[in-house]
C-alpha cells in the first residue's frame, strides 16, 4: 500500500527551509531590521526606567496640595506600582484616632475641630472615597472634599450635631435636633423649610420673601417688614401685656392671629 505523504509545514510544498521571513511585527508595524528593534526595546526600557526614578516627572497628573509637598518626589509613599493608591498608605501618616486630635508629627493639636474628628465614627476606611489628589497647591471650591453619611455608624448618622455645630438662631432653636425637617444629607443647601409647621403664611402673611427675610438670610427675619408691625407700635402693645421680651416673634406668634400661643411665655410679666 503507497503512502501518504507527509503535509508540507511550511505552506509551500517543496520550499526550502533556508528562506525564512525576517520582519518582525512591532506594534502593528513590520520592522525589518534588527538594529531598529534594538533601538526601540531600549527606548522602551528607558522610559519604564524614568518612569520608576522620577515618576513626578514622568507620570504625575499633577501639582500636590501645599500639606503633601514634602512626597512631591516620592510618589511610592502613597501608590502601590500597577496598583493605584490604597488606604493603608495613608494611614501611615493619617492614624484615624489620631486624626484631628494630633498632627502627623504627633503633635497634639491646641484647637480641636468637630468636623475632622468625625473619622474616629467611620465604618470604612476609604480614605480615596471623599478625599483626592494632584488637583492643585490649594484647596479650592473646585476641589472640594467628597463626602457620604453613609460613611458613618448609623447612631452618629441620626445625630448631626454630633459633628457640626447647632445653629443658634430663632427658627433652629425651635426645631432643635430634627434637622431632616429640612435639611438633607446628601445636599445640605438648600434646605426645604415648611412655614406650615412653623409659622403659617395666612391672611397679611402672604408675602414676598424679602419683606421677613433680608439680604436672602432665611435663617434670620424681621417683622418689622410692613407697615402693621412698626418697633414703637409694637413695643407699646406688647408693654400693655407686660411682656418685655420682643425680639423672637415666633416664639408666640406661629400665624397672623393677635393671640399668642401656649401658656404663660418667656418675657411675660407676673403677679
Amino acid at each position: 500500500m503507497a503512502r501518504c505523504p507527509l503535509p508540507d509545514r511550511t505552506g509551500i510544498r517543496g520550499a526550502s527551509h533556508g528562506a525564512h521571513h525576517r520582519d518582525l511585527p512591532v506594534l502593528g508595524l513590520e520592522v525589518k531590521s534588527r538594529p531598529a528593534l534594538m533601538l526601540i526595546a531600549a527606548n522602551v526600557l528607558a522610559l519604564v526606567a524614568l518612569a520608576f526614578i522620577y515618576p513626578h516627572l514622568m507620570v504625575s497628573p499633577g501639582p500636590l496640595l501645599s500639606s503633601h509637598a514634602e512626597l512631591t518626589n516620592d510618589c511610592f509613599a502613597c501608590h502601590s506600582p500597577w496598583r493605584g493608591t490604597d488606604a493603608k498608605r495613608c494611614m501611615q501618616c493619617h492614624a484615624p484616632a489620631e486624626i484631628g486630635l494630633r498632627t502627623t508629627k504627633g503633635v497634639r493639636v491646641a484647637r480641636q475641630s468637630m468636623k475632622i474628628s468625625f473619622h474616629q465614627e467611620l465604618t470604612e476606611r476609604d480614605c480615596m472615597a471623599c478625599h483626592s489628589e494632584h488637583q492643585g497647591v490649594q484647596l479650592t471650591e473646585r476641589v472640594r472634599i467628597r463626602f457620604s453619611h453613609t460613611l458613618l455608624r448609623s447612631a452618629i448618622r441620626e445625630r448631626c450635631e454630633s459633628c457640626h455645630t447647632a445653629p443658634n438662631d430663632a427658627i433652629h432653636r425651635q426645631i432643635g435636633s430634627n434637622c431632616g425637617q429640612c435639611h438633607s444629607a446628601q445636599v445640605w443647601k438648600p434646605a426645604t423649610f415648611d412655614h406650615a409647621k412653623l409659622f403659617v403664611l395666612d391672611r397679611n402673611h402672604t408675602t414676598e420673601c424679602a419683606t421677613c427675610h433680608v439680604n436672602t438670610d432665611f435663617s434670620r427675619y424681621t417683622c418689622y417688614g410692613c407697615h402693621a408691625h412698626e418697633p414703637a407700635r409694637v413695643r407699646a402693645q406688647h408693654l400693655e401685656e407686660g411682656i418685655r421680651d420682643i425680639a423672637d416673634c415666633v416664639k408666640c406668634h406661629r400665624s397672623a392671629r393677635e393671640s399668642y400661643e401656649g401658656g404663660p411665655r418667656e418675657g411675660r410679666e407676673r403677679d
